[in-house]
């Protein structure tokens, strides 16, 4: 059966892959591992190319290697969604001094309150990955429509 595979690959590496040692995953490989009665045609990597960040100034630099190694994979193709980075008010969580994590009670994270009772709210830079979901649905849909392969 002809099969094409789509990956979210900002959902591949921060749900599966992040602190592993498999962050340059072989999807042609991986692929064909995880389906091995069907025909793996075509992958479909969606992304958005990330920015220096100040902890982390070399990302872009390790990220643009992986998306030229898997350009060189015959049935992958890269989509680039962009990033979309704005500063936004958000309320403040507690943290535990000793982990730097922040805390949760009853399964969700406390919030930090000023003396009375309102959330503390601060200024963030905040970066979100934007159009990889949309191409990935338009991509699937227009695959499906067209009965090139079998969705997966």
């Amino acid at each position: 059966m002809n099969t094409h595979v789509y990956i979210d690959g900002f959902n591949l590496y921060y749900g599966l892959l992040k602190g592993t040692p498999y962050r340059w995953l072989d999807l042609e490989r991986w692929c064909d591992q995880l389906l091995p009665r069907n025909s793996v045609t075509k992958i479909h990597y969606f992304t958005a190319q990330v920015d220096a960040r100040p902890q982390d100034p070399d990302q872009p630099t390790r990220q643009f290697a992986y998306l030229q190694a898997l350009r060189s994979l015959p049935r992958v193709e890269v989509h680039l969604g962009t990033f979309m980075s704005s500063v936004v008010s958000q309320v403040m969580v507690e943290t535990d001094p000793a982990t730097g994590r922040y805390r949760r009670m009853g399964g969700k994270p406390v919030l930090q309150l000023d003396p009375a009772g309102n959330p503390v709210k601060a200024w963030t830079y905040k970066s979100e990955e934007k159009g990889s979901d949309v191409n990935l649905a338009a991509h699937l849909l227009r695959d499906a429509y067209q009965g090139t392969a079998n969705a997966q």
